[in-house]
C-alpha cells in the first residue's frame, strides 16, 4: 500500500465560491495544500481565470501563501463529447423529464475525483477536499454524501491506498458557507470570494453584485444571491 501524507491535501478548485471556501478551510487545516482543476467545455470557462487569481491572492497572503503547494490543471475534454449539456453549451437551463437540471453532467464529480484521487496517488496526498453539498444544490445525484462515501470505497480499493475525502459544505447551506468563510479569513476571504470567485452558469461577469458577479437570475446566481441574504439578515 502506497505511503500517504496526512499533513498534505489535495483540494478539487473551480474558482467557485464553494470551492474557494474549501480551499480556505483546507489551509487552516493541512501543512501543505495543492489544487486541481478541471477544463470540460465548460460554459462559464471565465472561472479557470478565476480560479488563477484567486491563487494568486493567497499565495500572496502571509499566513496561507506558504502552505499553498503545486496547481494542477486537468483537461477532460471527453464530458462535452458525450453529451451536450447546459453547462457545456447555450443549451437552455431548465428541469428536464429525469426531474435534473439541464446543467447536471453526468459523472462530472465522479470523473473529477477519480483524477484528484489518481494525481494526490502520485502526489502522495491523503486528504482529498471537495465543495460538493447536499444541502443547497441542484439535485445532483454525484454530490450526495451516499455518492462520495461510496467513490472513496471505490478509488481505496482501486488504488490500494487510504485517501481520506473531505466534504466541508456537505451539510451547510449557503448563508452558512457565506459565515464559514468569514471565520476562515475574516472579511479579507469575503471580499476575495465576492471579487474574485465565479459562481454564474452563463459566464456573466458584467455585473457586480453585493454577493459577487454573475447575471443574478441563473440558479447558481439565486443560490448565492439568497444565500448572501440570509447570511447578512442573521448579522
Amino acid at each position: 500500500m502506497i505511503s500517504l501524507n496526512p499533513s498534505h491535501a489535495l483540494v478539487l478548485l473551480s474558482g467557485g465560491q464553494d470551492s474557494t471556501t474549501c480551499l480556505a478551510w483546507a489551509l487552516d487545516r493541512f501543512e501543505t495544500v495543492e489544487t486541481i482543476g478541471f477544463t470540460y467545455g465548460q460554459r462559464h470557462a471565465v472561472e479557470i481565470q478565476c480560479r488563477a487569481d484567486i491563487l494568486a491572492a493567497l499565495k500572496a497572503d502571509s499566513h496561507w501563501g506558504p502552505r499553498l503547494g503545486e496547481d494542477h490543471l486537468v483537461d477532460v475534454p471527453a464530458l462535452s463529447a458525450i453529451g451536450q449539456t447546459a453547462m457545456t453549451s447555450d443549451a437552455k437551463i431548465f428541469i428536464d423529464e429525469s426531474g435534473l437540471p439541464t446543467t447536471f453532467v453526468p459523472g462530472r464529480n465522479l470523473v473529477f475525483l477519480t483524477l484528484a484521487s489518481a494525481v494526490a496517488y502520485r502526489r502522495g496526498c491523503k486528504n482529498i477536499v471537495t465543495g460538493v453539498c447536499e444541502t443547497d444544490y441542484s439535485g445532483y445525484p454525484d454530490c450526495r454524501d451516499d455518492t462520495i462515501k461510496a467513490l472513496q470505497v471505490a478509488v481505496n480499493n482501486g488504488l490500494d491506498a487510504r485517501f481520506t475525502f473531505h466534504t466541508p459544505l456537505m451539510w451547510v447551506d449557503k448563508a452558512k458557507t457565506w459565515e464559514l468563510a468569514q471565520s476562515l479569513g475574516g472579511q479579507a476571504l469575503v471580499d476575495l470570494i465576492i471579487h474574485k470567485s465565479h459562481t454564474c452558469y452563463l459566464g456573466d461577469r458584467s455585473q457586480l453584485h453585493p454577493w459577487g458577479y454573475g447575471c443574478g437570475t441563473c440558479p447558481a446566481c439565486d443560490l448565492r444571491a439568497n444565500g448572501w441574504k440570509r447570511w447578512r439578515t442573521s448579522l
